[in-house]
């Protein structure tokens, strides 16, 4: 799995735990409200709400919280003002990053990751400038703990998964965004119980870190994380198993 990837599956297993566990719901919230809005309220025949009710049910957030923000969506009410954009732009060593966020207020949004850009010392650019560098994904993150690796690889392959990779702590599991659905229902059907589920960005090549760049971007990364309207960052870069315990282990 790369540097990015057990990055991301490392903030989510610490997301139950956060501290800040009252803005990952509010994220959640607002994700499980828009996909509401534009896709109808069954979890069954909605594969973006099912997927952020998934997210959301994995950091422990509580049932009534999750059927709330599902009311809101398809009453089409509070929250209709929400809208999603995409900000672009470099981190140390030419990384590239997407910044994806909700927001009722573009001019608030795009100020507050300027500055996070700025502050972090990377660079914001123009639409389009790094987008073309990811393609999408489905994306299943599993506790190896918890699953029957051989069992989870038979289901996972038979059910439309077209890569899946493992290290010593999880799995990953990846499929087209078109057979997300299946995949996940398979998964479920089998027991198979996933910690992540999403439909997300992956780099098409990655770039090498280390060191002292690798610190400050994964710095970078972290000050966007934690805006209060950003749902998701992603970043095409590569960070060595060692490199990324030493980094974790000092952050």
């Amino acid at each position: 799995m790369s540097g990015h990837n057990k990055w991301s599956s490392i903030k989510h297993k610490k997301a139950a735990v956060d501290a800040k566990r009252g803005k990952i719901f509010t994220r959640y919230i607002r994700e499980i409200t828009i996909a509401a809005r534009m896709g109808g309220d069954d979890v069954d025949a909605n594969p973006r709400l099912r997927a952020a009710v998934t997210a959301a049910k994995g950091a422990n957030m509580p049932k009534d919280n999750i059927d709330r923000a599902i009311s809101r969506g398809a009453g089409g009410d509070e929250g209709s003002n929400i809208e999603e954009v995409r900000y672009e732009g470099y981190g140390q060593g030419g990384v590239a990053i997407l910044v994806d966020c909700m927001t009722d207020n573009r001019n608030r949004t795009v100020a507050d990751v300027r500055s996070a850009f700025h502050k972090s010392g990377g660079s914001m650019g123009e639409a389009g400038c790094v987008a073309w560098m990811f393609h999408q994904k489905g994306q299943f993150i599993f506790d190896n703990a918890a699953v029957d690796g051989e069992q989870l690889m038979e289901v996972a392959m038979e059910a439309g998964a077209d890569d899946i990779e493992e290290d010593t702590e999880c799995t990953a599991v990846y499929c087209t965004p078109m057979d997300f659905s299946s995949v996940h229902q398979a998964l479920h059907a089998a027991g198979l119980e996933a910690q992540v589920a999403e439909i997300l960005w992956i780099p098409k090549n990655t770039i090498a870190v280390e060191g002292e760049t690798a610190e400050k971007l994964l710095g970078l990364i972290e000050r966007l994380e934690d805006l209060d309207d950003v749902q998701h960052v992603y970043a095409n870069y590569d960070i060595t198993d060692t490199e990324m315990e030493r980094i974790a282990g000092v952050a």
